[in-house]
């Protein structure tokens, strides 16, 4: 997911979040509720967050229109439409959406009533929709990049327009959905911007259409995708194709006076992916590239198909070459690691950064000579401070309010890739190599947790693993390193100044 540089902190932008009810106690009472009774805000029940998501249906597909004013600091004039199956019989459909202002709501074409209740939209049809019957759900919309108090994510504006970064829990604060991971969707994009901007999206591109001043690019996915990996960049910017391994369609999107110096990078992306699929087999998507964004934000992001990147990552001098190769595999690797396979709730995040912080530091070793093992101990050594301070890698401590990608710490990190050090260790590099590589062939276009890799790794390991993982993935205290009796939990610096206790 999410890969944070602490080396450069900058705060992320603030929305508004709405104070919300509690959670209802099941999908039962979710279908049963009244059609008098007040909306409440619902959620599928989620150990971090709760209230994301919506119990009763399952999203088929979006089909997502954007109109750019050609400014970011005004509402976009949007169309969301959802394709969903009803899982359950509903009276109403809650649908995740906040931070913007609704004009009307159509359900299978005709109009339905309307209300929020915290940060979802409540929709009221004018007959209940039966269990296993499909659904369209038709509203139009303003989706606002103007950031607000006491919220982060959504639309990230930059000096030229505007990108997407939904990651945890803020895709409905662009559009409405079901914004969470374990409902995987279809997606279609239609961008409409003045004439001289350049609109990308998720996916291949299926045409564009000028109109007077105005110009409509639309774009399409060919595999199912969380609503956190939904990516939507409009600015004066230049894409660059070129091919890839087995003729995968490679393209990057980079500011357009930039694209020279950015060019000795972009170049880097094939090899990169070959070396991934030497690792654990064929890249899992129709397409791939960076998007490079004149923003500041302190993160990259593993938005499908179009990983975003801040632009200056590539041109601060501070940063050697070694690290930034490392951090765009680190990127890369979550289009098999959280993308292509999707946590199926947020406490399973470690499967996600742990696996992408395991080959950037696998590649940082083979291609820039930092030993994996220097890294491992050094995590090791620091391991009880970060289980200390956010959790053990697979329950870790949900975030303070309105710093919802305080869940991404250390302990997800190098903490969770530390895990996978052990695994190897303990059953083998020839074993750990397989279930690596099987994991991503099985779970693809999935949604899968933490018990169903511990089945896998018991299955490939040849023995039960469950106690392993146990201690490993939910302890409060690391567990002795296999193979490594030597290492030790490293106590913190002592503060600058403090006298040294004997």
């Amino acid at each position: 997911m999410l890969l944070i540089r602490p080396t450069r902190p900058h705060p992320a932008p603030r929305f508004l979040r709405r104070p919300k009810a509690a959670l209802l106690a099941s999908a039962v009472t979710v279908c049963l509720v009244a059609a008098g009774a007040p909306a409440e805000p619902l959620g599928v029940g989620d150990r971090i967050f709760p209230d994301l998501g919506n119990p009763g249906y399952d999203v088929a597909a979006y089909d997502l229109a954007f109109r750019y004013p050609g400014s970011n600091d005004k509402p976009l004039e949007a169309v969301t439409t959802i394709d969903a199956r009803l899982t359950s019989s509903l009276r109403r459909i809650n649908l995740d959406f906040a931070h913007n202002t609704v004009e009307s709501v159509e359900v299978d074409g005709r109009k339905a009533a309307f209300t929020s209740a915290g940060e979802d939209l409540v929709v009221t049809p004018d007959h209940a929709l039966p269990l296993g019957s499909v659904t369209r759900i038709t509203v139009r919309h303003t989706s606002d990049p103007r950031p607000a108090d006491d919220q982060d994510g959504g639309w990230v504006r930059t000096t030229d327009g505007l990108a997407m970064a939904n990651q945890a829990d803020a895709a409905h604060l662009v559009f409405p959905c079901n914004d969470h991971p374990s409902d995987k969707a279809m997606f279609t994009f239609h961008v409409t911007a003045p004439n001289g901007y350049t609109a990308v999206a998720n996916g291949l591109p299926t045409g564009t259409v000028k109109a007077g001043g105005t110009t409509t690019w639309s774009y399409r996915s060919q595999h199912p995708m969380a609503t956190e990996l939904a990516q939507v960049s409009i600015g004066h910017s230049a894409v660059v194709h070129r091919a890839g391994p087995h003729g995968l369609p490679l393209r990057d999107v980079v500011p357009a006076a930039d694209k020279k110096e950015l060019e000795p990078w972009l170049a880097k992306t094939p090899d990169q992916i070959s070396w991934m699929e030497s690792k654990i087999g064929p890249y899992p998507f129709e397409t791939y590239g960076v998007l490079m964004a004149q923003a500041s934000t302190g993160f990259e992001l593993e938005t499908q198909t179009l990983s975003l990147f801040e632009k200056d990552i590539f041109t601060e001098p501070a940063y050697p070459k070694w690290y930034i190769e490392s951090v765009m595999v680190h990127e890369l690797s979550h289009q098999w690691f959280g993308d292509s396979v999707s946590p199926r709730t947020w406490s399973d995040v470690w499967l996600n950064e742990g696996h992408a912080t395991w080959y950037e530091a696998l590649y940082a070793e083979e291609k820039g000579d930092h030993p994996l093992q220097d890294r491992m101990k050094a995590a090791y050594g620091a391991s009880d401070r970060w289980r200390t301070a956010g959790g053990p890698p697979a329950k870790p401590k949900p975030p303070a309010p309105g710093q919802k990608i305080g869940i991404f710490r250390p302990n997800i990190y190098d903490g969770a890739a530390l895990v996978l050090f052990a695994l190897r260790e303990e059953i083998g590099k020839d074993a750990f190599e397989r279930l690596e590589k099987v994991w991503v062939q099985e779970n693809r276009d999935t949604s899968v947790g933490t018990a169903d890799f511990v089945r896998l790794a018991s299955a490939i390991g040849g023995r039960d693993l469950t106690g392993f993982f146990q201690d490993w993935l939910y302890g409060e205290k690391t567990p002795p390193m296999p193979g490594h009796p030597d290492w030790k939990q490293v106590p913190p610096p002592a503060p600058a100044g403090s006298a040294k206790k004997s």
